[in-house]
């Protein structure tokens, strides 16, 4: 009986690792990292600098927020969603910081499924985008890089306003 709980246990995981072992699986894990790592930076703004910019030509603490949140929308919605939906689209005025924490998360844990249902096939398959053809894999990159892109500058403005920022969550 030890023995085969023991192979059990062995087998379940082996499947774990082996799908950390693909990009997709890595991917994942670490898209549900940074969503965490986003929501903290989130949390960390006291929600009466959300209106904050560091100078006139950028976005706000806010607006960064939801930018990131509808190229999310915008990217999963065009390239891996498989339904209708087009997402959540509100006027900016009507949210505030814990409407945006819970879009946020809702956005980002949408785009998680739409990927995770993704096959490797489909991965591969190129598309037409605006800076040429690329393939779903290099679109996933484009994810993750634009919110870490953004969320570097939401670090800066959370210093700007002495908030110290939550710690760096890598993987």
């Amino acid at each position: 009986m030890q023995k085969s709980l023991l192979l059990l246990a062995l087998f379940i995981s082996s499947i774990s690792i082996a799908q950390q072992h693909t990009f997709k699986g890595a991917f994942l894990e670490k898209w549900n990292n940074s969503r965490d790592y986003l929501i903290a930076v989130a949390e960390a703004m006291p929600e009466e600098y959300y209106d904050f910019k560091p100078t006139q030509r950028q976005r706000s603490f806010k607006q960064q927020l939801l930018h990131i949140q509808g190229n999310i929308n915008w990217l999963d919605q065009t390239y891996f969603s498989k339904s209708e939906e087009t997402g959540d689209q509100q006027n900016d005025s009507e949210l505030d910081k814990t409407k945006i924490i819970a879009l946020l998360h809702k956005t980002f844990d949408t785009a998680y499924k739409d990927v995770e249902t993704c096959s490797e096939t489909e991965l591969r398959e190129s598309v037409r985008f605006f800076a040429g053809p690329k393939s779903k894999l290099q679109i996933m990159n484009l994810l993750q890089d634009h919110v870490t892109h953004h969320r570097g500058q939401l670090l800066v403005y959370l210093n700007l306003k002495e908030v110290t920022p939550p710690s760096y969550s890598g993987w």
